[in-house]
């Protein structure tokens, strides 16, 4: 039996994000940043890498090219201590993925070579090593153009296994929003979609009508929203909690760290009101530094944040 507790089925690759751009980017023209960081990237990889530092043992599926991008991915994620056996390399010439972000005061641009993401299929995936887990969790469905037509199926083999799923769908670049991924969502526990994706997937400017239109579906619903109050809906019952104030670096991968500390108290059998708190913790957390991993890789400061904000939430109850 697999002492793996969260299988994470995705993407991986790096993010090159350049500090201090001009607002306006012109065209045909050297343009300097004063800061950057090349850091572990892609939502699976970063959900996977902060899940696994938070302390749930986390097995990682995904595709890498047989270069130094992919090297120094998986070496980023064994230092976090998550498992990386079945990991498969692309065949020859395949490369794995970059991200290059350029952030701005309220906004960013975000330009990805997909690489090897494209190229994972469903072949690539061991089931039977999914399968002997107890969650299963897959980010980027709209990247993952091979992949795509199978995701159903490995999500309805993981619920016929007695596993509890997890789903965020992050953007779609192509802003179609198909329809397959609604029929992906009969077979899932936890979905994680933020306020745009919500509003996007069930075709709607109201949020609050999104939601009811997705928790027919999901079985619990938890909408991201940046600084505001975050929602979590399971049938009838609503919860709602503000994140942590805190001083922002940037939110690259915020989103992702967010839903790491839902699913950790999650699998653990927490109630939605403890998974969301905790989800905001993580969350709110992961801005103090640059990219979605390189707060979580300061062990001793996190242990540190996360008990300050536990005792303040135990105390205001």
């Amino acid at each position: 039996m697999s002492n793996v507790e969260v299988c994470v089925v995705g993407e991986l690759n790096l993010d090159l994000i350049l500090y201090g751009l001009p607002r306006m980017i012109d065209v045909n023209r050297e343009l300097l940043a004063n800061r950057m960081a090349l850091t572990l990237g892609s939502s699976s990889a970063i959900f996977a890498h902060n899940l696994s530092v938070l302390g749930t043992s986390v097995g990682f599926v995904s595709k890498v090219g047989d270069d130094p991008l992919g090297k120094i991915a998986l070496e980023r994620l064994v230092e976090a201590g998550v498992d990386v056996a079945t990991v498969v390399r692309g065949k020859a010439g395949s490369m794995t993925g970059l991200t290059v972000i350029l952030p701005q005061s309220q906004n960013r641009y975000i330009l990805t070579y997909p690489g090897t993401m494209f190229e994972m299929q469903f072949s690539d995936i061991d089931m039977a090593y999914v399968k002997a887990t107890r969650h299963l969790h897959l980010s980027s469905f709209f990247l993952h153009r091979s992949l795509r037509p199978n995701i159903g199926q490995v999500f309805q083999q993981a619920k016929a296994a007695g596993l509890t799923t997890s789903l965020d769908t992050n953007d779609d670049p192509e802003n179609k929003w198909g329809n397959d991924l609604l029929e992906v969502l009969k077979y899932v526990d936890v979905f994680l979609p933020n306020d745009r994706e919500a509003k996007k997937i069930a075709h709607t400017d109201d949020l609050s009508q999104a939601i009811n239109f997705l928790a027919g579906l999901a079985k619990v619903v938890v909408v991201k929203r940046g600084s505001a109050a975050a929602i979590c809906r399971s049938g009838a019952e609503q919860v709602s909690l503000i994140p942590p104030t805190v001083k922002p670096v940037d939110d690259v991968g915020a989103g992702d760290s967010f839903g790491a500390g839902f699913i950790h108290q999650y699998v653990k059998g927490a109630g939605l009101e403890d998974c969301l708190a905790y989800a905001n913790f993580a969350g709110a957390y992961s801005t103090t530094k640059e990219g979605g991993t390189e707060a979580f890789r300061d062990h001793e400061a996190l242990s540190a944040f996360l008990h300050q904000q536990t005792a303040q939430a135990e105390s205001a109850k």
